[in-house]
């Protein structure tokens, strides 16, 4: 039986870890698209994607504060088609995703041992994934009190790199605005598929809420809080740090040496070994949180007779063990596989299971108008369509851009649309499975 144990406190830090981690991963932003422009996107992207994606987020989580989450609001909506659409999305989005945190682990790990080889990497990567399933193996709680430690850590490193970085300051930290020779357009589509995938994820924490306490109003306050700690977040860092420090010398997996720049004698060495170690805190974190989430879903298909029973299973606290398990060994297999180049697939799928729950409300309030939580958006449900469209223009506007890169856009597209059409041949047989059952 699900225990409801985790705050509105302990949700903040599960929603921070289920979509940011941190500002890890915005130093190949600048690399890639140049100062000004990334400021620019990291700013945009969280008013025009992110603040609509948490007001309809919001409202669905107050509305039906079940576990399964957003499988459940697409569910009422639209019926189990889609539902089991949505939950394969996730899953497949979820394969992806999930094999990046482990590489970002060995990545700050190479700051403290440069030398480890591909099969140390391979075997610190198993680490993590079995030390997160540990911690979910004890329940909800223990992950929510680990994300709240994490996020402190992580948040309180980048806070004294940026007061370290203040007496350092040199230029203004959005010159030049674009890289020297990279294209408008070119830079846009790089910059936006970034930007997105260290925005999104506002959804992925409704999963657990049969386990928030008083989750009809905790879900919109944890969002309400870690939206604006995400954005101020990222901004505060990088606004610091290219102030203070020359860009062009940033890379992926760089912010360890970036403190060390930024802080200079003001403590940079003790700074860069602080968040080389929240790199890797944030990884296994990351991992943690999310592993939480998607592990809901098997839960939820299970209980409704989609999957089998023994993914339903819970056990004395209340922990899915079985689909944390499995989950587990999952993402064990799918991390020896290179998927650099399937992160715009990642935010592809994401979009459009995101875009079914968005559906979910607009069909949801005309439906059931007497269906209401603790929040619900200021408009109508005219109002709330328009509200949904702004996320579907970026990422119209992202796929048009990546679909100009021959080398990862057209592939990664390609393979987001052929994962897509298999739901529906997954769909008939869990279908015909359901039905042959006693």
């Amino acid at each position: 039986m699900l225990k409801r144990s985790l705050t509105v406190l302990s949700l903040v830090f599960v929603l921070y870890f289920t979509t940011s981690g941190g500002p890890f991963t915005t130093e190949g932003l600048v690399a890639e698209v140049g100062p000004g422009l990334a400021l620019l996107i990291m700013l945009l992207v969280p008013l025009l994607w992110s603040v609509p994606e948490a007001l309809i987020i919001g409202e669905l989580a107050s509305m039906l504060p079940e576990e399964g989450g957003y499988y459940r609001w697409v569910r009422r909506a639209f019926g189990s088609f889609w539902a089991v659409q949505n939950g394969w999305w996730t899953w497949m989005y979820s394969l992806v995703d999930m094999a990046i945190y482990p590489v970002l682990f060995t990545q700050y790990l190479d700051y403290f041992v440069p030398s480890l080889g591909a099969d140390a990497k391979w075997l610190v990567a198993l680490v993590v994934i079995w030390t997160a399933a540990a911690i979910n193996l004890r329940g909800a709680l223990p992950v929510g009190r680990v994300s709240v430690l994490a996020g402190g850590f992580i948040i309180l490193a980048f806070l004294a790199m940026s007061f370290a970085a203040l007496p350092h300051v040199t230029r203004v930290p959005w010159h030049p605005v674009l890289k020297p020779g990279r294209t408008p357009a070119g830079a846009l589509g790089i910059g936006l598929s970034i930007a997105l995938w260290n925005y999104i994820g506002w959804d992925n924490a409704s999963t657990v809420q049969g386990e928030v306490v008083d989750a009809s109003r905790s879900y919109p306050r944890a969002l309400a809080i870690a939206l604006p700690l995400v954005t101020l977040g990222y901004l505060t860092a990088l606004c610091a740090a290219l102030a203070a420090t020359d860009w062009t010398r940033w890379r992926d997996g760089a912010w360890p040496e970036i403190a060390r720049a930024a802080a200079g004698s003001l403590g940079g060495s003790a700074i860069a070994v602080w968040i080389g170690v929240a790199g890797m805190v944030s990884a296994l974190a990351l991992f943690n949180a999310l592993l939480l989430s998607y592990s809901r879903i098997p839960l939820a298909m299970a209980v409704d007779g989609y999957l089998p029973a023994w993914l339903g299973r819970t056990d004395s606290r209340g922990t899915p063990r079985n689909a944390v398990l499995v989950s587990a060994v999952c993402y064990s297999i799918f991390v020896l596989l290179s998927i650099q180049g399937l992160v715009v697939a990642d935010v592809l799928l994401y979009a459009m299971a995101l875009f079914l729950e968005f559906g979910a409300l607009i069909q949801l309030r005309r439906t059931e108008p007497e269906l209401r939580g603790a929040f619900r958006i200021p408009l109508g449900r005219a109002g709330v369509i328009v509200l949904s469209a702004l996320p579907m223009v970026i990422l119209l506007g992202v796929v048009a851009l990546e679909m100009r890169d021959g080398e990862y856009g057209r592939p990664a597209v390609a393979g987001a649309v052929a994962a897509a059409l298999v739901g529906p041949v997954v769909y008939a047989a869990m279908r015909r499975r359901r039905t042959a059952l006693p």
